[in-house]
């Protein structure tokens, strides 16, 4: 079968393809944007990639159409197919349809955590010789591709609540069916398609009555959104983790920033030393851990794999270090994120400058829905240098006005750059924090910093 997929060089469309691939079939794709590396992996997978949305994509006509949730009405490509009368579906659906049904499906949901936490579930399966399928929304350094059919009866997937297409509203986890479920957390988020938090948590009850009853429902202990959604029914097993003294499975800090005891009820208490930084890691590392023994890992043996996990691209990712400054990459585009990673990194370096460098490009950013939260978010840091784009539906010096003289706003990439490296000495850390590419900022202050502008 000819699949042709629009919208493919994001990550979850090109774990479609990928998978896709594996399965037999012929894949093409387009984009509106196609650069390395996604571009470079799909045409390592010889899938050929049309650039843009026009009509002549379409001179041999594909037997299915999958059509990614960025596209809308109006999107050239997707008029063509509706015109055309061209078969199409989701990316959501066809994963059901063609890999999930017969699958055992673990799925990682919640606002945030779900790339790192999907990754390292994935990654102790495979190491345990479980042999998963999985699709992650993130480039995990210890795989080559974000997707894999693989040979087992299990799937991990990462289960986003956006929606799933134009034509299909729902959350696209819905789609999935899991029969073992985290969910990490439960935050507003997605603003632009979702008026307030109840209509999350709708999403949220739908998926939970899809678990079956000898299924697993894996909750952080006291979130007050979770705890909302459990209360509108719960119909499977379902055990709680957290630092609560009263969570099911209890995480007991030591005082190395990543190593915790794990204590469940009737388990003896198994360590964990992992590689990655923060609490919000510890967390992310203890669900996956208790999702892997689920479904038949040994205890011991998945915190010992967890420990070896190298982390996800773009989370607190060290990508250079010109004159002694360590320069990071970060996705957090949310307040609680933003706090996460700062604390994580805070807590790292003890008393090290942290210069902050964000982009807020989120759609529920841009909207000024997180702006009232967004100073105390950063408050962590030392110097903060905000990019504000001139199609800010708000104020940004006005939301940063709480830090004071280190709050800095940029209209101008390159000014924003030349201050960052004029204000940086050795021994600093800069985060650069933006879910997209940022103008290509990581390069470029890169540059600045080893050309030593001050």
């Amino acid at each position: 079968m000819h699949i042709h997929i629009l919208g493919i060089c994001g990550t979850f469309m090109a774990g479609i393809a990928e998978i896709a691939v594996q399965l037999g079939h012929r894949v093409t794709g387009c984009d509106a944007n196609v650069y390395p590396p996604m571009s470079t992996f799909l045409h390592s997978r010889g899938i050929d990639i049309h650039a843009g949305y026009d009509p002549e994509q379409f001179a041999e006509v594909p037997d299915l159409v999958i059509i990614g949730n960025a596209l809308s009405r109006g999107n050239t490509a997707v008029e063509y197919v509706l015109n055309e009368r061209l078969n199409y579906c989701s990316g959501a659906q066809w994963l059901a349809e063609h890999v999930l049904h017969d699958r055992h499906v673990i799925a990682v949901a919640g606002t945030h955590g779900k790339t790192t936490t999907t990754s390292i579930l994935a990654y102790i399966l495979r190491e345990a010789g479980f042999d998963p399928g999985y699709l992650i929304g993130g480039i995990a350094r210890d795989f080559e591709q974000p997707a894999n059919l693989g040979g087992s009866d299990y799937f991990v997937i990462e289960a986003d609540e956006y929606d799933t297409a134009f034509f299909d509203k729902r959350s696209k986890f819905v789609h999935y069916r899991p029969r073992t479920l985290i969910i990490n957390n439960l935050e507003f988020d997605h603003a632009d398609i979702f008026p307030d938090l109840d209509a999350i948590k709708t999403q949220f009850h739908h998926l939970l009555r899809m678990v079956p009853a000898n299924g697993l429902v894996l909750h952080p202990a006291h979130d007050p959104a979770v705890d909302d959604v459990l209360a509108r029914g719960c119909w499977s097993r379902r055990a709680s983790f957290g630092f609560s003294p009263a969570a099911d499975c209890r995480l007991d800090p030591a005082t190395a920033a990543s190593e915790f005891t794990l204590h469940c009820q009737g388990r003896e208490p198994v360590d964990v030393r992992s590689k990655l930084l923060g609490r919000h890691n510890m967390r992310n590392t203890a669900a996956a851990i208790l999702a892997a023994v689920e479904v038949g890992v040994d205890a011991v043996a998945a915190a010992t794999i967890a420990g070896e996990f190298g982390g996800v691209k773009r989370r607190l990712e060290p990508i250079g270090r010109p004159r002694g400054i360590t320069v990071y990459d970060d996705f957090a585009h949310h307040p609680t994120a933003i706090t996460a990673t700062l604390e994580a990194l805070r807590n790292s370096v003890g008393h090290a400058r942290v210069l902050c460098v964000l982009e807020p490009r989120s759609n529920t950013m841009r909207l000024g829905v997180h702006a009232a939260t967004l100073a105390q978010a950063l408050n962590a840091a030392d110097e903060v240098y905000l990019y504000a784009d001139p199609a800010l539906g708000w104020d940004p010096g006005k939301a940063l006005a709480p830090l004071g003289a280190k709050a800095h706003v940029h209209d101008d990439i390159d000014v924003l750059v030349a201050a960052v490296a004029a204000a940086a000495i050795t021994g600093d850390h800069i985060v650069i924090m933006s879910n997209g590419a940022f103008a290509g900022i990581h390069a470029l202050l890169l540059d600045a910093l080893h050309k030593g502008l001050a």
